[in-house]
């Protein structure tokens, strides 16, 4: 099956403002707003979840996978996260001009992009997701800077701004209007399981699913060892 999205959309006028779309050839209903990960950094971005996209697509769900400007290049915090925020309040309208129809929306965020997803329930939106779904979140950015993940990407993406602007620990205080789950290997080395568990126990009203033997990437992998988990989640 071909891995390139079915189109591309633009929700802004920089390079990164756009959204490629994954179209189901038998429609459940859902649309998921995919959001990459690659601790905020340019050298990672949409293309390397379109095989995830693309399965879950396969799956019934519209699938869009936002691009965004990102640290090293035009992005860092808090252009990073608007972006996010400025794609998923575009994307009703730019599907309703392609006739595109869903009853739910899903968010669905790996490592980095699982905080993005967190943030992102954080806000006062009109329409919010029923249900967020945090893949290997970095969802703890002073345990974090802490560890030194990925060689300070903390504080690349910061860029000396107060933590807790930009921390779901703290911006998440009151539940959210849709469920929050989050799912993490036991065995993750770029983003320790600690991360999920130290919000988990701060917001008890979110879902914690822990993966025993799994490492960080098998998310990204369709019919891999963290399939079943994550299909289960998004339900």
């Amino acid at each position: 099956m071909t891995l390139l999205p079915d189109a591309v959309l633009r929700y802004a006028a920089f390079d990164e403002g756009i959204i490629d779309l994954h179209l189901p050839s038998r429609p459940n209903g859902g649309l998921l707003f995919l959001v990459h990960g690659g601790f905020w950094r340019e050298q990672y971005d949409r293309k390397h979840t379109r095989g995830l996209a693309r399965a879950l697509a396969e799956l019934g769900y519209l699938v869009a996978t936002p691009e965004y400007r990102r640290v090293d290049g035009a992005g860092g915090w808090p252009i990073t996260a608007e972006d996010v925020a400025a794609a998923y309040v575009a994307l009703p309208g730019l599907l309703a001009g392609l006739g595109r129809a869903y009853n739910r929306t899903v968010t669905v965020g790996h490592s980095a992009g699982g905080h993005l997803v967190l943030w992102l329930a954080s806000r006062p939106l009109t329409a919010p997701p029923s249900r967020t779904v945090a893949l290997a979140p970095v969802a703890d950015l002073n345990l974090a800077r802490g560890l030194d993940l990925s060689n300070g990407a903390v504080n690349a993406f910061l860029s000396g701004t107060p933590i807790a602007d930009a921390d779901p620990m703290s911006l998440l205080d009151t539940p959210p209007p849709g469920a929050v789950v989050l799912v993490h290997g036991e065995l993750d080395r770029p983003v320790p399981v600690e991360l999920s568990r130290s919000f988990a126990a701060a917001h008890p009203w979110a879902e914690l699913i822990e993966l025993a033997g799994l490492d960080h990437f098998e998310f990204l992998e369709p019919d891999g060892p963290a399939w079943q988990a994550l299909v289960d989640a998004l339900d």
